[in-house]
């Protein structure tokens, strides 16, 4: 079309189909075989570049790989990645080996769905309507709302006990079961009380407890003793069985200080509203210790608090609780660390010549093998003026109950033989010390070596010594005058073991005798 003598641009074409609402993402356009780096000159081998395609008997001299992984685009979901290395050959040579993965980039949040029609093979959902409405709702929502037509087909368990993974119940005086709950963290750090405890499932979770001081303080259950003890445990699944009552073992009372003392109690001790800002007797941690048979039922239920005091700028408070499972009876299976040698992270395994090392092993926290690790605490003296009744019971306090005598030194040591453990060396005699010696920390040294093949070395622990130490200082002036004294215990792992030393074969030799005449006439 003409207009005054000229000739106006022609329209720009459109495309003929419209673009996509989504689809997949393009290719990229270079491939990262393709990228090298190190490739700084054209048609030249660029030394130790082992992606420069230009090179070929020239990798055969190379030392290193000067680029060793070629990556694609962070940005993307997926991204290739270009490993080269060198390997050596028999005659002393370089080889060349490369690869590509695909690798995952966890650092970018990617959304998979799936856009077909149809759902692709899936079949389309049924939309719901007035005819198929009941029947659908069946479908969907039978547990949830109609327990009764959603029971299986498949013949009810016999046994009374019960099995893992079987969620615990509690008996009230009037008979009716109910499920037994620990609190735990929901989605936020915050408490919830509707976690129900599963049978041998150990568990332990913290969560934080929020609450008004006069409001709440003797009114919410979540902060009362008598909430986690007195209770019932129902033994098994059968309704028959006497319920299980909960024993405290241990009561600990925390101060706002956070010293902690045990209490000798002979009823509960209930929140107390001291001020308009302090709440005492608060509960903090719930441990619970359940002892079960060969059947499955439970046969006794132990648990330990402790309690302390909360003030309102303390607020919200956190809450520990844990529960544990022991078979109840003589025989206590063993835990092997390490097959031979010990596991990083695996306790160590210990005991005595007259003693099961494994009773009461919630009453301390293990030893880890290969975490060197350090804790106290405080303790309150309540008579300054008796030192040898306070060395020996802070003597106790360090060691623990039952201490043991020998350690494995394999993770695997059996107990019928006593080569393979290792006496624990102590240096610290209380009646040889002159004067009052008052124990403060307690140091095992622990040394271990490799053990075995340079191919595959097994952890062997060598050597456990014990190392007290003790100040002879009156009591009053340890203490500052507060009657207050902090002691910890450590553990540092040492390894002893000798530079390893690879072996070489000797070069084969001819061992003949030939004749005296058998290179004549050459020689």
């Amino acid at each position: 079309m003409q207009n005054n003598g000229g000739t106006e641009p022609p329209e720009p074409e459109l495309p003929q189909d419209p673009l996509p609402f989504s689809g997949r993402l393009l290719q990229p356009p270079t491939s990262v075989s393709e990228v090298c780096p190190c490739d700084l000159h054209n048609d030249m081998c660029d030394m130790n570049c082992c992606c420069d395609k230009d090179c070929g008997p020239e990798l055969a001299l190379f030392i290193r790989c000067s680029t060793h992984t070629v990556r694609g685009s962070k940005r993307l979901c997926n991204q290739d990645v270009a490993s080269y290395s060198l390997r050596t050959t028999i005659d002393g040579y370089s080889e060349l080996q490369s690869s590509i993965q695909n690798e995952k980039n966890y650092d970018t949040f990617c959304i998979y769905f799936q856009n077909g029609v149809d759902g692709l093979f899936h079949p389309p959902p049924a939309l719901p309507t007035d005819r198929n409405f009941d029947a659908l709702f069946d479908k969907f929502s039978s547990f949830t709302f109609n327990p009764e037509t959603g029971r299986s087909d498949t013949e009810p368990q016999t046994s009374a006990g019960y099995q893992y993974g079987d969620i615990m119940q509690t008996t009230a005086a009037d008979g009716q079961r109910s499920i037994f709950y620990l609190p735990s963290s929901g989605i936020t750090v915050d408490c919830v009380d509707t976690n129900p405890a599963a049978f041998l499932n150990k568990w332990s979770g913290r969560c934080l407890r929020r609450m008004n001081i006069q409001q709440h303080c003797e009114h919410m259950a979540a902060l009362r003793m008598d909430t986690y003890i007195n209770i019932l445990l129902s033994p098994g699944r059968s309704t028959d069985a006497a319920p299980v009552p909960v024993e405290v073992t241990s009561v600990v009372n925390q101060y706002l200080d956070g010293v902690q003392l045990e209490l000798q109690l002979d009823g509960d001790l209930l929140p107390v509203l001291q001020s308009p800002s302090v709440c005492a007797n608060v509960v903090f941690e719930v441990a619970y210790v359940v002892k079960y048979d060969l059947a499955g039922e439970i046969v006794h239920v132990a648990a330990s608090l402790v309690l302390g005091s909360v003030r309102d700028t303390q607020v919200p408070f956190e809450q520990n609780y844990e529960i544990t499972f022991a078979r109840d009876g003589p025989e206590v299976a063993v835990q092997f660390s390490g097959n031979p040698g010990y596991v990083v992270g695996l306790p160590l395994v210990a005991g005595s010549v007259n003693q099961d090392c494994l009773q009461g092993p919630q009453l301390r926290s293990p030893i880890l093998f290969g975490h060197n690790s350090i804790t106290g605490c405080t303790l309150r003296l309540v008579d300054v003026t008796n030192c040898s009744l306070i060395s020996e019971v802070l003597l106790h306090i360090l060691r623990g109950q039952n201490y043991p005598q020998f350690v494995a030194s394999f993770g695997n040591s059996p107990l019928e033989k006593p080569l393979d453990w290792v006496a624990i060396k102590r240096t610290f005699n209380p009646q040889d010390s002159q004067g009052c010696g008052i124990p403060l920390s307690l140091h095992m040294e622990i040394e271990w070596t490799k053990y075995g093949t340079l191919v595959n070395p097994q952890a062997q622990i060598v050597s456990v010594r014990e190392i007290i130490q003790t100040n002879s200082s009156q009591l009053a002036l340890l203490s500052g005058g507060s009657s207050i004294l902090p002691v910890q215990t450590s553990v540092s792992f040492t390894s002893v073991s000798a530079p390893a030393a690879p072996g070489y074969r000797a070069m084969p030799t001819i061992d003949a005798k030939l004749p005296f005449d058998f290179f004549f006439p050459f020689v």
